[in-house]
């Protein structure tokens, strides 16, 4: 496994690319919360309640899929990130902060960030402490 040099530049244990993914897919998911308001149509005689449950759950899943896919020292970068887009640490705590994250064993990481419903909105604020964007990033093959 892949071990971090902590001496290096801020934030060098996450592509940005992939925290972009994860405030992509975040935001898919928050929006399909929202639905539609129910109306007084058979929910059998109309598909699109079904199709939306479905794209939500391939949503959720691809979510959970990428989480788990990080190694363990990406899932630490990614948590210490939401506690500093959350303010609980300064950009310039950056070692701090994933020390804290790695220390953290309440669960699996992607358990832990599904429960955050400002998930998006801290990974961007983090980002942008780090005078990073995701618009310098177009998501695709490159966080893989």
């Amino acid at each position: 496994m892949r071990r971090i040099d902590t001496s290096e530049r801020p934030m060098p244990e996450i592509n940005p690319a992939k925290v972009c993914f994860v405030i992509e897919k975040a935001r898919e998911m928050l929006s399909g919360d929202a639905g539609v308001a129910p109306d007084a149509s058979n929910p059998s005689d109309d598909g699109e309640g079904i199709a939306s449950t479905d794209a939500d759950n391939a949503i959720r899943r691809e979510f959970v899929e990428f989480i788990r896919d990080l190694d363990v020292d990406e899932a630490a970068a990614l948590v210490a990130l939401v506690w500093i887009g959350r303010g609980d640490f300064e950009a310039d705590d950056w070692k701090s902060a994933v020390a804290a994250a790695v220390e953290r064993h309440e669960g699996p990481t992607w358990k832990y960030l599904l429960g955050m419903p400002l998930l998006p909105d801290y990974l961007q604020d983090a980002l942008s402490a780090f005078g990073r964007s995701c618009e310098d990033y177009e998501l695709g093959d490159e966080y893989e």
